[in-house]
Formats: structure tokens, sequence, C-alpha cells
């Protein structure tokens, strides 16, 4: 949970914050989000939702499609002694980082956003969470 801003230093590497470090282990998986930020999965975290995405039926089109933009950009990465994890060249162009990077816990994850691409999706975001119709589809979930 939380967020937390740090900067990608000259070599693309990221300092994660603390209270990440042990729940993200020292393998973690990167890869690209579905808005356009990165996702870093805990190995077996990732392997767990990849597992779930083996049983996706290869006859339709949008599963195809998802794993294979997902599975394609994924990258496992070390935490180095530092705290610092790498974020490969391909996936901070993804994301846009480039400075400023926000450290978004996420229950199963953290998530990598570029500070001003992060803001103009909270607009966004925080429009929706107040939002009636929004209320009404996480009743129908038992939320």
């Amino acid at each position: 949970m939380g967020t937390h801003e740090h900067s990608l230093d000259a070599k693309g590497r990221l300092i994660l914050p603390r209270r990440f470090r042990d729940e993200l282990g020292q393998e973690m998986v990167v890869t690209k989000g579905i808005e356009r930020c990165l996702y870093g999965f805990p190995l077996g975290e990732f392997e767990t939702f990849a597992a779930k995405l083996r049983n996706l039926p290869l006859t339709q089109r949008p599963g195809r499609d998802f794993v294979r933009v997902f599975v394609a950009g994924a990258s496992q990465e070390s935490i180095d002694s530092q705290g610092r994890v790498l974020i490969p060249p391909a996936l901070r162009e993804y994301a846009g980082l480039t400075r400023d990077v926000l450290v978004v816990g996420q229950l199963s994850r953290v998530e990598l956003w570029d500070r001003e691409e992060w803001s103009r999706y909270m607009d966004g975001a925080q429009a929706a969470y107040r939002d009636e119709s929004n209320a009404a589809y996480l009743a129908e979930l038992g939320i």
C-alpha cells in the first residue's frame, strides 16, 4: 500500500521503498501495465498470475493479445543490496519513465508510474471513484 516518489538513476535503476522490498523479495518480474505504467510482481505472484493466463482459450483473440503483450514485455530482475532494480529500456520507454517515478502499492504488486502520467491518470480515476455507476459496479461485486 502507499505511494512513494523516487528517481531513476543514469543507468535506469530505481530504488524501491524498503517497505516493498520484503514483499517483492530478491527477484521480481517487471512488465507492461494496462494503463501507461509498469507492474512489478514478486516472482511467485507472477507465476500464479501466469498460471491463470495459461487457462485462457487460445481461440479468443482478446486473451491471446493480452498474453502476448503482457508476457513479451516481462523481464525478471534482481533487487540489488542497495534496494535498486534495473528497469529495462523498452519498459522505461513504454511507461514514459525518465526521472521522477512513483512506486504505488497495489496489494499483490507494485506499479511504476511517471509522476506526470500518474497525476493525469488520477484526475480521471478520482472522478470515476465518486461516480454512482462505479459504486453500483462495486456493489455487484460485493465490495
